[in-house]
């Protein structure tokens, strides 16, 4: 039998490049740093373009294109991935979108409506990445609501990248409710601005050219018996918001649900990010849900590329490990889509995270106060949570209140509960 051919690098990390069909780690290995050696190839190249070392930058590049591939394990993805970032950075180094560097790349942009809608429906039940908060979301409306007047109108303030998904399994919900569902139900939608690209390149914001995903909602309402009205407020800057836009009113239920939105506003100067907290406060909401990536911030300011970059490969090493076993190591077109747009975090400089611990002093700085989540909400996720991979996991952390979701012993992302 031949033998994989070994590729050594020149400090001595020796990588094997595989023959034939990849096979695909499942098991909790995968997350030990030895194992990932995609990142030993690409953090060392990011550090070399830093310093400006060329020679290396160029070695390191050629070892990447020899072992980079988009169909093989989460190694191979990931430097695959990780080259294509590495040389978009390089011929244009500063750019904040990464539309030139995901060309060729499928993802939400490149698909067609159909394959968009199928896709992200198959992902949320293959992978709890977005599930678990979108759900944990729902239960808090409900527990909001539960609290208010039963009479009263619902406004949910969409501020989120489920494209419409998300809302389904709440409306379901609220005709299950005792005494019924709200008179009405109002859907506020604020899809992000587009102005010069800027956000092209975030992960998961935007859906393909001219989705809109109003009609199918609403006759899905109209099927339950649920009085829903949908207000989409296109390319709208979130800074604009005020309770005049929003239409409002004292007869309703306002709450907030920002979901791996606000991450990609500014947050050194001007401070874009508190500002539109204390926006967001000005509304008046009964509740704000914000769910976010549990990570460290990768701009500019955060830190040189060496440092940024590592900490964008680490976000896709386990977007793109989780994947793996979400689709059991099937290659798929679908697969390729949804990683292909969580690989634009590799290229956009509009990806600047922060730790839960920074978003809940940002909250309390804007004037918000921590609210509980009910044991419904924290019950029902961790239910909801058992039909995933065992490497998957819920905490709940009594000090900030947060549900957190993790894989493999790593923090993903986190949800929170916050009242005026």
């Amino acid at each position: 039998a031949a033998h994989a051919p070994t590729i050594v690098d020149q400090e001595g990390v020796q990588l094997k490049k595989s023959i034939g069909p990849k096979r695909v780690t499942t098991g909790n290995n995968s997350n030990n740093k030895e194992g990932r050696w995609a990142e030993h190839l690409l953090n060392p190249c990011a550090a070399a373009i830093t310093v400006g070392n060329m020679n290396r930058v160029q070695h390191l590049l050629y070892v990447l294109h020899e072992l980079a591939s988009f169909t093989g394990d989460a190694n191979h993805r990931l430097a695959a991935h990780g080259l294509r970032a590495l040389t978009h950075h390089l011929s244009s180094p500063g750019s904040s979108s990464a539309s030139s560097g995901t060309i060729g790349v499928t993802n939400f942009s490149s698909a067609n409506h159909k394959f968009f809608r199928d896709s992200l429906i198959n992902f949320i039940d293959v992978s709890p990445w977005f599930r678990i908060p979108n759900n944990i979301a729902n239960s808090s409306v409900l527990q909001i609501i539960g609290q208010q007047d039963r009479l009263k109108n619902l406004h949910i303030l969409d501020i989120g990248v489920s494209h419409g998904f998300q809302w389904p399994t709440l409306l379901e919900e609220l005709t299950r409710r005792s005494g019924g569902p709200p008179p009405l139900v109002r859907l506020t939608v604020i899809t992000p601005t587009t102005e010069n690209g800027e956000l092209t390149g975030t992960p998961f914001v935007i859906g393909p050219p001219g989705y809109d995903f109003s009609s199918q909602l609403l006759a899905y309402a109209k099927a339950i018996n649920i009085n829903l009205q949908i207000n989409r407020l296109d390319n709208f800057p979130l800074q604009n918001l005020n309770s005049q836009i929003i239409n409002s009113s004292s007869d309703e239920t306002l709450v907030i649900c920002a979901q791996f939105r606000l991450h990609n506003l500014n947050h050194t100067i001007p401070d874009d990010r508190t500002d539109l907290l204390k926006i967001l406060k000005s509304l008046d909401p009964k509740g704000l849900v914000l769910s976010e990536n549990n990570t460290e911030c990768s701009c500019n300011s955060c830190g040189d590329f060496a440092t940024t970059f590592s900490r964008r490969v680490e976000y896709l090493w386990r977007f793109l490990d989780s994947t793996s076993v979400a689709y059991k190591g099937r290659e798929s077109e679908e697969r390729r889509m949804m990683e292909g747009e969580a690989a634009k975090a590799l290229t956009n400089m509009g990806e600047m995270n922060e730790r839960k611990e920074k978003w809940c002093e940002r909250m309390r700085s804007a004037g918000f106060v921590k609210a509980v989540f009910g044991e419904d909400a924290i019950d029902g996720a961790r239910a909801l949570l058992r039909k995933y991979d065992s490497n998957w996991e819920i905490r709940v952390e009594e000090k900030d209140g947060c549900v957190d979701l993790w894989w493999k012993g790593q923090p993903i992302s986190f949800c929170s509960l916050w009242k005026i």
